[in-house]
């Protein structure tokens, strides 16, 4: 591979396989630069009297390169293949839509979308895919050494997890279902068997958003635990794995090679109250929700008074919560006067770096709640009798919460729009390639 060239002895004989990244031809030698999956490899070959020089084939074909280690500081490592023997393993490549050579892609965002399987061989994309690559080995290995069981739910649903907004609907089998918006459902169940439980997988939301910050589609990285006290406690995990996923993404070296910069999670992250979040941006205090400037505001005073990218905003209205949310107890009386009558909620919003990325909370887990709270927006329980049935038979006081991982990977590299860190978006617009 080309990160072993440099601790390979001059004079030694190799073999590499991978793609022309580039090809540069002089008047009597031609400059190949191999690229695998571990980097680049300087290919020398030369013409002289009586020696006809190997044909270089166009690049990103793939190709196999038998040669010499020979010692040459310009080069990659340190190091280059010479007197190489070259053989393709493909038909020659068609010239590549965006230039891969290049240090930056010149692109615009579109091109990239279109040609996303050519474009995503640029070593600074595929950087940016081995952060997220980092952060779920990070977050897997946090959870799984807090005693965290992973589980795969279905994403094929008979019911919409949010009150039926925004879901596409599928034809299963002549009757109605839905691809689902979240493992919510599911991951609390499972709480019930075995106590901490995570997943990792695909979620679908049919909002009609067309932002730099939403997708149709994204990974969500869930996690739900049993045997809390509030939401201060599902907070704490959160924080641990950021933590852990941090330390693993700066662990891969992808970050350093994109010159970006890995946050330092703080031992306790900044917490606001909903109410004084509002106050402190100067919202009225009826606001139902933060807006983006709201969030930014929020980022810059986190990092301007803690020294920190992170904020987690708790309290937030019971009216703007799912009916699972647990209610902040003794928090007055709701302004739409529903029953239970708590305005405020256990749950909260971490903002990283100006922008939500993860919600979370404590959930209900009273049997008779959860009819009261259904019935309260004007629902029928028996519509959510199979998620209803284990909270009829003992379930624990629990809470989780759900980080986007592509709004994470946006963040920490700093791309300006989602789209810029998904292999293959797909948004309003976007349902290829």
């Amino acid at each position: 591979m080309a990160r072993d060239l440099a601790a390979a002895a001059p004079g030694s004989s190799v073999r590499l396989q991978g793609w022309v990244h580039r090809r540069r031809e002089l008047a009597t030698v031609t400059f190949l630069v191999l690229r695998d999956r571990t980097g680049l490899a300087q290919v020398v070959v030369r013409s002289g009297p009586g020696s006809v020089a190997p044909q270089v084939p166009p690049e990103e074909t793939t190709v196999e390169v038998t040669g010499t280690v020979t010692a040459n500081p310009q080069a990659p490592a340190g190091v280059e293949v010479t007197a190489p023997v070259i053989t393709p393993l493909t038909d020659a490549a068609e010239t590549p839509p965006v230039e891969l050579w290049r240090p930056a892609l010149t692109a615009g965002l579109p091109t990239l979308l279109d040609h996303a399987a050519v474009a995503w061989r640029h070593p600074a994309q595929k950087a940016r895919w081995e952060v997220a690559a980092a952060s779920l080995r990070g977050f897997r290995a946090t959870l799984d050494a807090a005693g965290f069981t992973e589980i795969c739910t279905p994403k094929l649903v008979g019911t919409a997890t949010e009150s039926g907004a925004n879901v596409f609907p599928v034809d299963y089998f002549g009757r109605p279902a839905y691809l689902a918006q979240s493992p919510q459902f599911y991951k609390q169940q499972m709480v019930g068997v075995f106590e901490r439980v995570y997943e990792v997988g695909p979620v679908f939301r049919a909002e009609p958003h067309d932002t730099v910050r939403h997708l149709a589609e994204y990974r969500s990285l869930d996690v739900e635990l049993g045997f809390v006290r509030d939401h201060r406690d599902v907070l704490a995990v959160l924080r641990d794995v950021l933590a852990g996923m941090a330390d693993a993404v700066r662990d891969s070296g992808a970050a350093e090679r994109l010159g970006v910069e890995v946050p330092e999670v703080p031992a306790q992250i900044p917490v606001l109250h909903f109410a004084d979040a509002l106050a402190l941006v100067g919202a009225p205090s009826d606001e139902p929700d933060l807006a983006p400037e709201h969030e930014r505001a929020l980022g810059e005073w986190a990092l301007a008074e803690h020294g920190s990218d992170f904020v987690a905003v708790e309290g937030y209205p019971m009216a703007k919560r799912p009916f699972y949310t647990h209610p902040e107890p003794g928090s007055g009386t709701a302004p739409d006067g529903a029953p239970g009558g708590e305005r405020w909620s256990n749950s909260f919003d971490l903002l990283f770096r100006g922008l939500e990325l993860v919600t979370g909370g404590k959930r209900l887990h009273r049997y008779a709640d959860y009819v009261a709270a259904i019935e309260a927006r004007g629902e029928d329980p028996a519509s959510y009798a199979s998620y209803l049935a284990a909270f009829r038979h003992g379930m624990p006081p629990h809470g989780g919460f759900a980080i986007g991982l592509e709004r994470w990977v946006a963040r920490l590299v700093g791309a300006a729009n989602v789209r810029e860190v998904t292999p293959f978006p797909r948004d309003l617009h976007r349902l290829t390639p």
